[in-house]
């Protein structure tokens, strides 16, 4: 095939996964032309909102056996994967061409510009000087494969221009086209659904909290048997914060199959024992009997929420700890460790968009991404059933099967 022409290579998708993949590909395989196709006004537009504009690149933490321990879906896939190009690898990557990363205290890392724009400006121009053709306005019609032809690839554009190629990587991300055009080429597609997302809650127990925040809770989605702890964030409209995410996450097609209706169970003290919380509440009896209970709060909690759980449980405001009654201490304690709340609805995470759901990973090998059901058609990034929690895990997978992409797409192959 070489001697006949130059291997071409079309990548549709100008996300994170379709510029490293294409990146890579050029830089490691001089012989192909590789052209991208974007069919937005501007690549690598969740990139740019990506962090609250400060994309959160990669997360430190560089073994992968516990890196894979971040994706609900695409885990076992992601091992191997992983051992090739992990986030170590995307550290060096971007060091070596200009760009230093800083980490945070939760493990996100960002650039130390804490600007996207200097992400986006390095993969732009890194794929410029590797001799990427960027195409922007492109939307991609249809694509069709025909292994009898010189090219066996025909991408039809919506202007209808047809391109030809040797190769292609599909690197849509969640758009529905792309889940259209892998199983037009013989994929399954596993349905996709939202993950990452808020809770919507409408409680009296959160009522005028919105900002409060609670360092570690445990959350729980009983009849899925389904918990998360970490932060919290109380809003608005419901709950947010990392512990919810990372449920909503895991919890992504149970809540769906629900309609977003479920019920949530709460630990406000997930590092209590409900038995050494009643001992220190009856200690707190005996050693402040004339404290006011809604006023003193014991735990590390924020005061607002105390007194709500307080009020809410039916313990007046100016009642003092010596008067409480068995029964209200052990409805306290109920409350404080298994509060019952009532999910009516989802909201959403900032302008992030992740789905569960995508390509069938057992049709994809991931040693190269090359598709299973056909020769010469590379998948990456969330076009495939991968996603994982927030923090850079996203991103990461992007990187990797990019990488691992645009390793493998341009390689010479025997006929």
């Amino acid at each position: 095939m070489s001697s006949l022409h130059p291997v071409k290579v079309i990548v549709i998708g100008g996300g994170a996964a379709g510029f490293f993949g294409a990146i890579t590909c050029a830089t490691h395989h001089p012989h192909t032309q590789v052209i991208l196709l974007e069919a937005g006004q501007q690549p690598l537009a969740k990139v740019r909102i990506s962090g609250g504009g400060r994309c959160n690149v990669t997360h430190a933490c560089f073994e992968p056996t516990q890196f894979v321990q971040n994706y609900p879906r695409g885990s076992k896939a992601l091992r191997g994967a992983f051992s090739r190009f992990q986030a170590k690898n995307t550290v060096e990557w971007f060091t070596d061409h200009g760009v230093q990363l800083k980490t945070e205290f939760d493990g996100r890392m960002f650039p130390t510009t804490d600007d996207s724009a200097t992400i986006v400006n390095c993969l732009m121009r890194v794929a410029e000087q590797a001799g990427v053709r960027i195409k922007t306005q492109v939307p991609v019609a249809a694509i069709s494969y025909d292994q009898s032809n010189t090219y066996p690839f025909k991408i039809q554009l919506k202007t209808g221009e047809i391109l030809e190629s040797d190769r292609i990587l599909l690197a849509t991300g969640n758009n529905p086209s792309g889940y259209r055009f892998a199983k037009a080429l013989g994929h399954t597609i596993i349905p996709p659904v939202p993950s990452l997302f808020t809770f919507n809650i409408k409680d009296q127990r959160l009522q005028d909290l919105a900002g409060v925040s609670v360092s570690s809770v445990r959350v729980r989605l009983p009849q899925a048997k389904l918990e998360q702890t970490g932060p919290l964030l109380i809003t608005h409209w419901g709950l947010s914060g990392p512990a919810i995410l990372k449920l909503s996450a895991w919890g992504a097609r149970v809540l769906y199959d629900c309609g977003y209706k479920s019920p949530l169970q709460i630990n406000w003290l997930p590092q209590e024992h409900p038995e050494q919380l009643k001992e220190h509440l009856l200690a707190l009896k005996s050693e402040f009997p004339k404290r006011l209970i809604a006023a003193n709060c014991p735990f590390d909690l924020p005061r607002r929420l105390w007194k709500q759980l307080v009020n809410y449980i039916g313990i007046d405001e100016e009642k003092r700890w010596s008067e409480i009654s068995n029964k209200s201490l052990n409805q306290l304690i109920q409350e404080l460790t298994q509060g019952s709340y009532n999910i009516i609805g989802k909201g959403v995470f900032k302008e992030e968009f992740v789905t569960c759901g995508g390509v069938n990973l057992k049709e994809v090998d991931f040693k190269t991404m090359e598709s299973r059901c056909c020769p010469g058609l590379y998948l990456a990034g969330e076009v495939l059933d991968i996603d994982g929690i927030t923090g850079g895990f996203n991103f990461q997978s992007a990187w990797t099967t990019g990488w691992l992409a645009g390793q493998s797409i341009g390689k010479l192959k025997d006929i």
